[in-house]
């Protein structure tokens, strides 16, 4: 795609980067590719420097001297950080939420961002990790998740994903969106898809858009919401062919659009980029924006992460400027704990970056635990970007401070 445009210099840290550091094997679509540095032309002489600090680009095609030296990961950071193989009811299907379930159909993905909070499962083994494999034939699994879905009267809400769902083979995708609808206590179907993103044209498809029409209308007799979500984390990547494809799922009669794009240092880590992606989303492609999470403590990934303190700001600075429906929040997914709007924080130690927050509810993994909603959990900030007397605590005390659910005494301020 970049042909002889690139400085070899570059090509020799994206490779060194697959060997030494990454998480994800490389897969790119053309649609991805051709939002980075767009506005170069071919001869341009800054065009391998102006590669390097594309958003799209460091995320999609992470380069060794991207990772921070001393710190590429967290000493907390773990493959699957929000536990939630641990919280499988059947094989895939992440029961974490009283009346919500996460349903992993496949382990791949049209394209992989580098960040992915699945790195445990999806994509193909990297030289740092082995991915852990699905063992039940992809029929077997789909009908165990259905199996305990209407045996479990409380469950209301499914994020159908993997990976993604644009590559599961829409006969297949198509038969267990029918098998949901028929379970009466199913109200809403999420269905999450980068695929919206880099690979547009798959959902503008032909007889994919007819099935999903029939899919809606039965939705929409029984009064089901079916949703799509998507993720962009730049603004440059909601691109005419996003516009249509959008388009084409709302004459389907999907309910909604939503992007739930990553906090990502040096990719929107600003007012003016999360403004500049949510109006792109807004109104170019008719895309709300819903969520920006923080960066999941997964390995290699400090110098993606964002802090708490920082996200707070980064809230505080974009409220006023979009519709307030339409005005994301920035969530912390805690271990343990779900998604926690960024000002919810109990209390916060900003020297040593360490977070406590607090849930309403016990997962499965907790059941028989009455004390599990009155405990706290910590989550952690980037340790590059704490204060110089923070750094040295934690080299110090990179061993672990307070565990989960055990009590504690904040040092910093909240």
């Amino acid at each position: 795609m970049f042909g002889d445009r690139l400085d070899p210099s570059f090509i020799a840290d994206l490779e060194r980067d697959q060997s030494d550091r990454a998480t994800m094997s490389m897969l790119v679509t053309p649609q991805m590719v051709n939002t980075m540095v767009a506005d170069l032309a071919p001869g341009d002489a800054d065009y391998t420097e102006r590669l390097y600090a594309d958003p799209v680009r460091r995320y999609m095609l992470p380069v060794y001297s991207d990772r921070h030296t001393e710190w590429p990961s967290h000493p907390f950071a773990s493959r699957d950080s929000l536990h939630e193989a641990e919280m499988w009811a059947v094989e895939g299907l992440t029961h974490r939420y009283p009346t919500k379930v996460l349903a992993e159909l496949v382990p791949t993905c049209p394209q992989y961002c580098g960040h992915c909070t699945r790195m445990d499962l999806v994509g193909n083994s990297t030289p740092q990790v082995t991915k852990l494999r699905l063992e039940l034939k992809p029929v077997d699994r789909l009908e165990r998740m259905l199996e305990f879905l209407a045996a479990s009267q409380s469950i209301r809400d499914v994020v159908v994903s993997g990976g993604d769902v644009a590559n599961v083979p829409w006969p297949r995708l198509e038969a267990f969106l029918y098998a949901l609808l028929d379970i009466p206590s199913i109200r809403d179907i999420r269905l999450a898809t980068k695929g919206l993103i880099g690979l547009p044209q798959h959902w503008l498809q032909k007889d994919l858009l007819d099935g999903l029409a029939a899919v809606c209308a039965k939705a929409r007799q029984r009064g089901v919401h079916i949703s799509v979500h998507t993720h962009a984390n730049s603004a440059q990547s909601v691109t005419p062919a996003v516009a249509r494809a959008a388009t084409a799922l709302f004459e389907a009669g999907v309910r909604d659009v939503r992007n739930q794009g990553v906090l990502m240092r040096g990719v929107n880590d600003s007012v003016k980029a999360l403004l500049d992606l949510s109006f792109a989303l807004l109104d170019g492609a008719g895309i709300m924006p819903y969520y920006f999470y923080l960066c999941d403590m997964i390995p290699n990934s400090e110098h993606w992460r964002v802090g708490v303190g920082e996200a707070q700001a980064l809230q505080r600075g974009i409220m006023g400027y979009l519709p307030g429906f339409a005005t994301p929040r920035i969530v912390c997914d805690v271990p343990f704990v779900g998604k926690r709007w960024i000002d919810q924080v109990d209390s916060y130690d900003r020297e040593r970056g360490i977070s406590y927050w607090s849930k309403n509810y016990r997962t499965p993994l907790e059941i028989s635990d009455p004390s599990a909603a009155q405990q706290s959990y910590p989550f952690y900030d980037p340790i590059p970007t704490l204060p110089r007397s923070g750094q040295e605590w934690w080299r110090k005390n990179a061993a672990g401070p307070t565990p989960v659910g055990e009590a504690h005494t904040s040092g910093g301020t909240t």
